[in-house]
């Protein structure tokens, strides 16, 4: 994907294309040889997002990125399948739709109202899981997806803030600058106190792209056209469309995207991170225990701290081949020993 254009405005930089890439190739010299070894999540345009999102401050970039790095390590969203998540997902609390908006975006709608287990850890997982298959699956020409979030069915006693605080702190910091729009669609008069509690978890470039969409009102029913193709678009936003949410066919799909993945990565994957991922835990559940909602938005460490150094893990990658099924487990295990030890914290 190209370089994004950006447009100026009083809180985000304007860089030409030029500066973009010197701001990049800025970053890539704070991570070192590892950038080299994960051009998946080193790529230009993930690069991008994470300076776009920290708003081309290259050192809080960087180190927005290897705490990204850390976490996949940990979580492991890569090793998660529908099996894992089909529970959570039965009720079509979240899901991706079938069809796209007028820019060629994925669409994720969520349907808070919905909610079938108490569980925190398994909500995580699904959404997890829910990000990684709408981000693998965005065209070419896009990075950016909308979200839908449909209020029926919702009152206040769906209302977590552990969760929603912990889903803020998922999507800000380890998948930036990956909406484009969010509508919230009906939301009840009750919602705007729970809006309130959870604003200042979100970041305001983030908050800015909100959009409060009502069904009886003109101006909304004409964004919704402006951005869907009506007749594609679910009657609970305003649509044409009344299929619905069917779990036994949704199921087929997401399981049908999992192998054409799992064979991609058995096959030989252009990038090093899932390797390691992969064999560097044994747990195959590990979950973001003691996640920190603090932002790095506020941080003003410096690039040559050790929380930007990732050579330990860039010497435990040296040699190792890129494919898959080749990676020598002993030194992804290592990898995983280290930073639970917190050297690379």
């Amino acid at each position: 994907m190209s370089i994004r254009k950006l447009q100026g405005s009083s809180t985000e930089k304007s860089l030409s294309e030029q500066e973009q890439l010197a701001k990049i190739n800025d970053v890539r010299k704070i991570l070192g040889p590892i950038a080299d070894k994960l051009p998946v999540l080193c790529s230009d345009a993930s690069i991008s997002r994470y300076l776009r999102a920290r708003n081309w401050n290259t050192k809080k970039a960087a180190k927005m990125l290897k705490n990204t790095l850390k976490w996949r390590l940990e979580f492991k969203p890569e090793k998660i399948r529908w099996e894992d998540i089909a529970k959570e997902a039965e009720t079509g609390k979240v899901y991706r739709a079938n069809y796209l908006d007028k820019k060629g975006r994925t669409v994720l709608i969520f349907r808070p109202g919905f909610q079938n287990t108490s569980d925190i850890r398994g909500q995580i997982r699904h959404l997890v899981y829910c990000m990684e298959n709408a981000t693998t699956t965005l065209n070419p020409d896009q990075d950016q997806m909308v979200w839908l979030i449909d209020f029926q069915g919702w009152t206040m006693s769906c209302i977590s803030v552990k969760a929603a605080r912990e889903t803020a702190h998922i999507l800000q910091n380890h998948y930036p600058e990956r909406l484009g729009v969010g509508i919230l669609y009906n939301p009840p008069k009750v919602f705007e106190s729970f809006w309130t509690l959870v604003k200042p978890f979100i970041e305001p470039k983030t908050y800015k792209k909100v959009r409060f969409v009502y069904s009886n009102g003109p101006q909304s029913q004409k964004l919704m056209e402006e951005l869907f193709d009506m007749d594609k678009l679910d009657c609970a936003f305003g649509g044409r469309n009344s299929a619905g949410f069917n779990h036994e066919a949704y199921a087929q799909w997401m399981r049908e995207d999992d192998k054409k993945k799992f064979d991609m990565m058995n096959c030989g994957s252009s990038s090093l991170l899932p390797s390691i991922m992969s064999e560097s835990q044994s747990s195959e559940t590990l979950t973001p225990s003691g996640i920190s909602v603090a932002s790095d938005e506020d941080d003003s460490s410096s690039g040559d701290e050790k929380t930007l150094n990732l050579e330990n893990i860039d010497e435990k990658t040296q040699g190792l081949p890129l494919s898959c099924e080749d990676v020598a487990v002993s030194e992804a295990v290592d990898v995983g020993k280290e930073l639970k030890k917190g050297e690379l914290a």
